[in-house]
């Protein structure tokens, strides 16, 4: 793949060698899968136009894990512990990592041989993790949670075929992405597993629904079959919609900051996948990167003050690193440095 499609499919994921495996999730369910610890909290010690109206629309099974080994985090705010999924050219099953801000040292905290973890998305509290777990046979399995502290995953409710979790501020809700027909819709359900109300009805694909800081709205991104994409905020009250970017954009993966600004990766006209943010009315954008790379899957640090994105090269079979910067754009660092696809990061609230 050259760098002119910026790394990003139709379905608004970030291409690349088993792309379509980990951020679409696509597979079937595989029920014998052996999750690893999640004592998550201690990875540091390891070392625009108008609005358009739309209209609204049990026990959970475990498997067996093992016990956490990772010791309790006790640093500042912004050295909480990044948690993403990490793939290899050697691995036939994608896991969950957690990463420590300062520290740069990866630990496993999922390992399932015969299913692939991903799309991790940390609860409010920071004590659970949602993440998407699928297997080989083509379809998504759903959505799964998981404790910080360790113990068996338990699948949501009502989550077969859906993916890209996002917790709602009070910790309650989840949003998420679920096929209907050819398309993605987004739906939001309690975590418990209540009935899911479905949010969008567009013959476009709906996808990455993030939070306001208040709750009172969701950004996503729209992609079109033309293989445009730009953000729009949803209204929870009232389903009403209003576009973010611009038409033709290019636009993926917003995150909603706890200071009310969203950042996002766009395709510009470099050709490459850049970070930019901007104000939910759509006012103030501002371009973050601008290296002649793909950066793409930004999560906000907890104080809004950093960002953690997915850094990747012109071609599908390069690696791909998890890299900080600063929200203005200085202090570029690169996290992870192994020869793997490090991808769909969020920082610990």
């Amino acid at each position: 793949m050259t760098h002119g499609t910026g790394g990003h499919d139709r379905r608004g994921q970030v291409g690349g060698t088993g792309g379509t495996r980990g951020r679409r999730a696509v597979v079937a369910a595989a029920a014998l899968a052996v999750a690893a610890p999640l004592a998550l909290g201690g990875a540091a010690a390891a070392g625009a136009t108008g609005p358009s109206a739309v209209t609204p629309v049990t026990a959970m099974a475990t498997v067996p894990v093992t016990r956490p080994t990772i010791p309790p985090l006790e640093h500042a705010v912004i050295d909480r512990p990044i948690v993403f999924s990490r793939y290899t050219a050697t691995a036939s099953t994608e896991d969950l990592y957690a990463v420590s801000p300062s520290a740069g040292t990866a630990v496993k905290v999922t390992n399932t041989p015969t299913v692939s973890d991903v799309m991790p998305s940390w609860s409010p509290d920071g004590k659970r993790v949602a993440f998407v777990r699928y297997g080989s046979g083509g379809a998504v399995d759903g959505i799964w949670t998981m404790k910080s502290t360790g113990g068996a995953p338990a699948f949501v409710p009502g989550t077969k075929g859906a993916s890209e979790p996002a917790w709602s501020p009070d910790g309650t809700r989840l949003a998420f992405t679920k096929p209907v027909g050819s398309q993605r819709e987004i739906y939001v359900a309690d975590v418990d597993g209540s009935p899911s109300t479905r949010l969008t009805f567009d013959a476009a694909d709906d996808l990455h629904p993030t939070w306001s800081p208040d709750g009172a709205y969701l950004a996503f991104n729209r992609a079109d079959a033309a293989g445009n994409s730009r953000l729009f905020r949803l209204r929870l009250s009232t389903h009403a919609q209003t576009p973010v970017t611009l038409a033709a954009s290019h636009d993926w993966t917003p995150d909603w900051s706890r200071t009310g600004r969203i950042v996002f990766s766009r395709v510009d006209a470099t050709g490459f996948a850049h970070l930019y943010v901007v104000r939910p009315d759509g006012s103030g954008l501002v371009r973050i990167t601008s290296a002649r790379a793909n950066d793409k899957y930004p999560s906000w640090s907890p104080d809004g003050s950093r960002l953690v994105f997915t850094r990747g090269g012109t071609d599908d079979a390069d690696p791909e690193h998890l890299w900080l910067v600063r929200a203005d754009g200085t202090a570029l660092k690169q996290l992870t440095k192994t020869p793997s696809h490090d991808q769909q990061a969020d920082w610990r609230p």
